[in-house]
């Protein structure tokens, strides 16, 4: 449990990050019939390299695949990346019931409607691009997500590595330039003993009795080497998903064979990741500049 002046700096980050008024997209599509398959838009506000189509930056929004976090808290950022020059493409998923689970909060994820929207968004996205968004470049496109938007941005590169049972995988790796995963939950059996979000990992698999036989067809640190390149970007202070998950899923990576980027921002939470106001958020740009240009 973090300390009371850990908690109340916490407490400020996420204040902040959720202080900035929604920024309406400029066209949303739907990638399927229910009413969460939808990706919002959001065309370049500035030239990042004149005369240059932009890169393509596809944002997984996180809270803990709860249903009250939609990616409307994510559409400042999204829109901050827009005025930095990139094209934007914000996905919505299905995420868990309204109803709440056994310590109040909001069940977590939907087992298997969660990574059925992810999969169909990512697979629907080049020709949605196309007509939405004419002055993106696909060709160069980064993933990126916060928390478990994080999990589902590493998950959504690593389909080709999953089991061959798995209705998601693929049969070559993504056409990415990278995966810029802010504070994911990556790494599951980690985050479950540390409790991260509550249970939040083993909710979304489906409880106690199908987290160890759905692991192999969700957790990105069972899903290495992904042959992308990989950055995550971490706050030192974050008390909502430690510093140790993303070490973890880095650690993983290695003893893959795959060296994957970590940067550890010192005094930095969870939510200034997101946060246009924050200097972090500048940092995660850059991240994201660095794979996609």
């Amino acid at each position: 449990m973090p300390d009371d002046a850990a908690a109340a700096r916490a407490a400020a980050e996420e204040e902040s990050a959720f202080s900035h008024p929604a920024v309406d997209p400029d066209s949303t599509a739907a990638y399927g019939d229910h009413p969460d398959q939808l990706i919002d838009f959001y065309a370049p506000r500035a030239e990042a390299v004149p005369g240059a189509l932009a890169p393509l930056v596809v944002v997984l929004h996180g809270g803990a695949w709860r249903a009250p976090y939609d990616r409307r808290h994510i559409s400042p950022f999204a829109d901050f990346l827009a005025r930095r020059g990139f094209a934007v493409a914000s996905v919505e998923y299905r995420r868990g019931s309204e109803l709440p689970a056994q310590g109040g909060s909001a069940v977590a994820g939907r087992w298997p409607e969660t990574f059925d929207d992810v999969a169909a968004a990512l697979d629907a996205l080049p020709a949605l691009v196309r007509e939405s968004l004419p002055g993106a470049d696909p060709r160069r496109m980064v993933i990126t997500g916060h928390s478990a938007g994080g999990h589902l941005a590493l998950w959504g590169a690593a389909r080709h590595l999953l089991p061959a049972d798995a209705p998601w995988r693929t049969g070559r790796p993504a056409p990415l330039r990278g995966v810029v995963a802010l504070a994911p939950i990556a790494d599951f059996e980690v985050a479950d003993k540390l409790d991260v979000c509550g249970g939040a990992s083993r909710q979304l698999l489906g409880g106690d009795e199908k987290f160890a036989e759905r692991r192999p067809y969700a957790d990105p640190s069972l899903l290495l080497p992904s042959g992308i390149a990989t950055t995550l970007v971490q706050g030192r202070t974050d008390v909502t998903v430690p510093q140790a998950v993303a070490e973890s899923y880095a650690d993983a990576a290695a003893k893959a064979g795959e060296v994957v980027g970590l940067t550890l921002l010192e005094d930095v939470g969870h939510f200034p990741l997101i946060d246009p106001a924050a200097d972090a958020c500048a940092v995660v740009a850059e991240e994201i500049a660095q794979l996609a240009w």
